[in-house]
């Protein structure tokens, strides 16, 4: 029953590394907004997590397969980010005064509920994370030997990544004395930024699956030759 645990630790470690429109939102909210608020947007993406892991769990495969290769679904997913990202980059161009603000801690505000709300969307509309989370079953399932073995690899994964995010969380909030206000709304920024490149990527893949491959198989030939 507890076959492979250490391998389900270190891949929930490897998994919270994992780069991302979650994971520099989960780093930049900690260093404007505080640890409970990036925590409670990491709960909301986790939470995706568990409804993915729930839907691979008692799905059959060849639903799965569908689901995760239907490049509508990713286009799709790559336009709610790329809305989402444009969004977010005009609204920070318009609100430095607030990032001040909630800097030196004047009258700060924290919408938890929306922060959660965020964090779940944003990992749910990214169907890449299901495809991962298959993965993940497929492992526990070689690992372990019974049906209540594989729930405890996945739990201790999901537990994995909590812990990891919880560190960097903290990492993240100590740099928060060291930043100005400049140097967030910057950051803020950026982070707008890369989740639209995120978006554009998602659409790509979606839209041109099969040239993205050879690409890569180009690009990996010539980079190892």
């Amino acid at each position: 029953m507890f076959d492979g645990l250490p391998y389900a630790v270190l891949y929930g470690f490897i998994l919270a590394f994992a780069v991302g429109p979650v994971f520099f939102i989960i780093i930049e909210t900690s260093i404007t907004k505080g640890f409970r608020s990036a925590l409670t947007f990491d709960l909301g993406a986790i939470f995706a997590d568990i409804i993915f892991i729930i839907f691979a769990y008692y799905s059959t495969s060849k639903i799965l397969e569908k689901i995760k290769d239907d490049p509508n679904l990713i286009i799709f997913g790559g336009l709610i980010l790329c809305v989402f990202g444009i969004i977010s980059y005009i609204k920070t161009s318009k609100s430095f005064r607030q990032i001040v603000r909630e800097h030196y801690n004047v009258y700060p505000k924290k919408n938890l509920l929306g922060l959660f709300v965020k964090g779940f969307v944003l990992n749910f509309i990214n169907f890449g994370v299901l495809a991962g989370w298959i993965g993940v079953i497929v492992m526990a399932n070689a690992l372990t030997t019974t049906p209540q073995g594989v729930i405890v690899f996945l739990a201790t994964v999901l537990i994995s990544m909590l812990v990891t995010d919880i560190a960097k969380i903290l990492l993240a909030k100590k740099l928060k004395s060291k930043m100005t206000p400049r140097f967030i709304f910057k950051t803020k920024k950026w982070v707008s930024i890369l989740i639209i490149v995120f978006g554009s990527v998602m659409i790509l893949q979606g839209a041109f699956p099969k040239e993205l491959t050879k690409l890569k198989e180009e690009l990996i030939q010539l980079f190892t030759a």
